[in-house]
């Protein structure tokens, strides 16, 4: 689908805050625009962005209820009462767990994690979770990744004499869990710095409030950033404040000393001894630690996240590697057969502004992947729903800028529960009620959706010729490293390109363009890929200009001299 291109010129004020910038950075131009794009606007600010520091961290206790969480900690750890971490089986929750029943299996063992089925139990908290916490002898539950909405569950717990503490970070409603404490920084009135933590994010503020209430050094627990890192990542949280922090100094950890679990994953993926990025996490990494609870059980994760034996860690690893090779081939089929209904049922595209589709015999685990494949190729938000324990149980994704998480509420009357963020939500509802769903969900989408968010926007950062990409500029573009919403990778756009005459199709179906490129502003040819593209070729193997938008990766496959490489996201033919 061709994108609509898009450029903000700076503003006066913005130009004022470039120009004080471009003092420090007058041998490559475009950095000081960027950061003024990102909100920096002094020689300060750049110096934190450019050098993520855990000094910088927020204090945990600036979090409503730190302080009860902390106590309740504190007291069950003193009268040795048992202790269950429990989260959810996704990423976020798995990596969560891991991190806060490692950091406190340090010091104290009467302590042991759970992760719930997604298919026998379902997402989040249930009843029979808390029985057998019961029968155990639990008196504390730590709940990470989800509870916000587990109202009834945690108020019966209580009649058992459990408590909650819910590390959290999904919407809450505007009735809350009767838990001890509830650390989200989502909650209404909440004042913490950095809103849009994950999951795993606020676990790790609990055990920095842990620590620090009990003049523990933190450095053990800023070992664990690379969990924080990956859920990161995954959960593709805004890459700012004291997200991007972490996410830094976490992929510092991954390329230098990571979790024993994790480096068996590093080795599987064929990442060792290479620089491992944001990217790697989402594509690699990620993916793997999701395929244990959406094929199996997200507990194999975390049993691998928390392993302290390399050989231990490395069958387990390829245990969840299998996972992920069969959650690719059902991935595959179920995509093919959610096209073919829409093919069939062509009125589904034409006549709405929403996706909604259902197939009962359709596996649990991968019915959000087949969700964002649909939202990625029609670009509308999209609901693919399956069949789960008598019912319809699903996961949506939305396109950038439309809260899909309101759309949802808007039919909450005929749900049986539903929970999420404004770009992905989980629901379930009873099977006769999908059309009346359909038909509401789609007209909330069509009252409120803006036409621009129903096509795809290509947002360039800045105009540059080929003789601004230098080695210098190149190096500083790297520090804007990590990269994720809120700080994306830069979009740069060249004007009036042309093939050097050796440009040529690749691919399995010859459906790629390796370029070689050159504009009159510079001598060199630089080297670029753009992927799927194939029909442009006619147009740019005739010698005439055209422009392009792309980003400048490092390619890992080359040699240091030729190691940049533009990924092309959008081609133009010039306008005459």
């Amino acid at each position: 689908m061709t994108s609509k291109w898009n450029y903000a010129p700076l503003t006066y004020e913005e130009q004022k805050s470039e120009s004080l910038l471009a003092k420090k950075y007058a041998n490559c131009p475009p950095i000081s625009q960027l950061l003024v794009e990102r909100g920096i606007t002094s020689l300060e600010e750049a110096e934190k962005f450019f050098h993520p520091s855990l000094k910088d961290l927020y204090d945990p206790f600036l979090m409503p209820d730190m302080d009860k969480a902390v106590g309740r900690l504190n007291k069950a750890m003193g009268k040795k009462e048992r202790i269950m971490v429990f989260g959810d089986y996704d990423v976020d929750g798995t990596t969560a767990v891991a991190l806060v029943y490692k950091y406190l299996r340090q010091y104290y063992s009467n302590i042991d994690y759970y992760i719930p089925t997604r298919y026998d139990e379902g997402y989040g908290v249930s009843r029979r979770c808390v029985d057998m916490a019961a029968a155990q002898g639990v008196k504390l539950i730590i709940v990470l990744d989800c509870g916000i909405k587990a109202n009834e569950e945690i108020a019966y717990a209580k009649t058992l004499g459990i408590d909650f503490i819910i590390c959290d970070h999904h919407v809450p409603d505007d009735e809350l869990p009767p838990a001890v404490a509830i650390l989200n920084p989502k909650l209404e009135g909440s004042t913490y710095p950095c809103p849009h933590l994950s999951g795993c994010g606020v676990g790790f503020k609990f055990m920095q409030g842990f620590a620090q209430s009990n003049g523990i050094p933190t450095a053990d627990l800023e070992g664990m950033l690379d969990l924080v890192a990956v859920s990161i990542a995954a959960d593709i949280v805004p890459m700012v404040d004291e997200n991007r922090i972490m996410a830094y100094q976490g992929l510092r950890r991954l390329n230098g000393n990571p979790n024993m679990g994790l480096r068996a994953i590093i080795r599987i993926c064929g990442l060792t001894n290479k620089e491992i990025t944001i990217s790697d996490v989402i594509f690699k990494i990620g993916p793997r630690i999701n395929a244990s609870g959406r094929m199996q059980s997200g507990a194999e994760a975390v049993e691998l996240l928390v392993s302290r034996d390399a050989a231990d860690a490395y069958e387990k690893g390829k245990a969840i590697d299998q996972y992920n090779k069969d959650r690719k081939e059902l991935d595959k089929q179920i995509t093919e057969e959610a096209n073919s209904i829409l093919e069939q049922h062509g009125s589904i595209l034409t006549d709405r502004k929403s996706i909604v589709i259902y197939n009962k015999d359709w596996h649990k685990g991968i019915i959000g992947i087949v969700a964002s494949r649909l939202t990625e190729l029609y670009y509308k938000p999209s609901v693919v729903l399956t069949l789960v324990n008598g019912l319809a149980t699903g996961s949506s994704r939305s396109v950038q800028g439309f809260d899909i998480y309101k759309a949802v509420d808007s039919t909450r009357d005929i749900l049986e529960n539903f929970g999420g963020h404004p770009y992905a939500v989980g629901l379930s509802l009873k099977e006769e009620n999908i059309p009346e769903f359909i038909r509401r969900f789609d007209e909330y989408v069509a009252a409120n959706i803006l036409p621009n968010q129903l096509e795809p926007q290509l947002d360039i950062d800045a105009y540059i010729t080929f003789s601004q990409i230098t080695p210098t500029f190149v190096s500083t573009l790297r520090k804007f490293n990590p990269f994720g919403p809120g700080n994306n990778k830069p979009v740069f756009c060249t004007r009036a390109v042309m093939d050097f005459g050796t440009s040529k199709l690749v691919g399995k179906n010859l459906e790629h363009i390796k370029f070689e490129l050159v504009d009159d502003t510079s001598g060199k040819v630089f080297n670029g890929i753009a992927f799927n593209m194939a029909d442009q070729f006619p147009y740019i193997h005739s010698q005439k200009p055209f422009d392009i938008c792309y980003t400048i990766e490092h390619n890992k496959h080359q040699s240091a001299t030729s190691s940049i490489q533009l990924l092309i996201k959008s081609i133009r033919p010039r306008k005459k």
